[in-house]
């Protein structure tokens, strides 16, 4: 920001609508708020110069033709956790600041976490299905607890200190792996990823997507596992090589899967993919022991004023000075 620029000429471009309350108080503080929630890319590009900021969710990629028309860009907010939509390398480069709020949605990421997991260990998708065609079977249905269980968690970032927080109140161990070290704290033990393979009997996912992480899960990961265990991804779906979960869920090496993500989802997060279904995503479509979900963990009434007021917290930061 040119310091004799004031806050009042900061203009700023709104990609996707979000709680009204990052506008009101962008507003409030004396910014100029614009929305376009329906031009394509290229005729945000045509007029991108004139803004000094924008707010996305994951409508387009920020790629390295956008940025280079943004002539004037200070900063890009996306109001979510992950920035891979955006070229970050090439942004950073033109000092344009990145916004992000990991923070805004990790509660909600580690309720839903562990609603998938308990789900799965008490079989209540396929028990609420079966009564409610008519059918009463006990036995087929009787559950797994979760005490004395041993989870690991890979990514102790915001999302997966929010999930190992959540099994406070049960008897497990908790073990954390992550690039970063001394991630671990009082609810978490950060331990080598083979430890993580020797000892889980859970396994749930709270990574980025990066060039390290794609397809991180695949048949040779899995293989190293020493028990069979449950998976839970509410992370990102391109980590995990779908066909290869299949063939673990089919051989017994996976035990049972909760997906809040999907390879198959487009980059925009909005929709799956177009045209025939592969072998794979039928068959998770039709196994009783995985439990699917629109890519919702971060998606709750609460998380989404949370992740607003990070955003205006963070633009907030970037102009006032204290």
């Amino acid at each position: 920001m040119n310091s004799m620029q004031t806050i009042s000429t900061i203009k700023i471009l709104h990609l996707d609508t979000n709680h009204p309350l990052l506008w009101e108080q962008l507003e409030k503080a004396g910014f100029q708020n614009e929305a376009d929630y329906t031009s394509t890319k290229e005729e945000v590009e045509s007029k991108i110069e004139n803004y000094h900021g924008i707010v996305i969710r994951s409508r387009f990629k920020i790629d390295k033709t956008f940025i280079d028309k943004a002539k004037n860009l200070q900063f890009i907010a996306r109001v979510g956790a992950g920035l891979e939509s955006i070229d970050c390398e090439y942004a950073e480069s033109k000092n344009i600041k990145l916004i992000a709020a990991p923070e805004g949605n990790a509660s909600a990421v580690g309720e839903h976490a562990l609603g998938m997991l308990l789900s799965l260990f008490n079989k209540l998708n396929t028990a609420d299905k079966e009564v409610k065609s008519g059918q009463w079977n006990r036995e087929s249905n009787r559950g797994t607890e979760l005490d004395g269980k041993t989870v690991g968690i890979i990514g102790y970032g915001n999302m997966g200190k929010s999930f190992a927080k959540k099994l406070r109140g049960f008897e497990v161990d908790v073990l954390c792996y992550d690039i970063i070290p001394n991630k671990g704290d009082e609810n978490a033990k950060q331990v080598t990823l083979q430890e993580i393979q020797q000892k889980v009997d859970v396994l749930s996912l709270h990574i980025p997507w990066t060039a390290e992480t794609d397809k991180m899960v695949n048949t040779t990961f899995i293989n190293q596992f020493s028990k069979p265990f449950w998976f839970i991804n509410t992370a990102r779906g391109k980590s995990v090589v779908t066909a290869d979960l299949v063939s673990a869920l089919q051989s017994g090496k996976i035990l049972g899967a909760g997906l809040d993500v999907l390879e198959y989802e487009k980059l925009s997060f909005e929709t799956l993919f177009e045209g025939e279904k592969p072998a794979a995503f039928e068959y998770l479509l039709n196994a009783n022991n995985v439990l699917l979900s629109p890519h919702i963990a971060g998606w709750t009434f609460e998380s989404k004023e949370k992740l607003a007021q990070v955003i205006v917290n963070k633009i907030l930061k970037v102009y006032v000075t204290k």
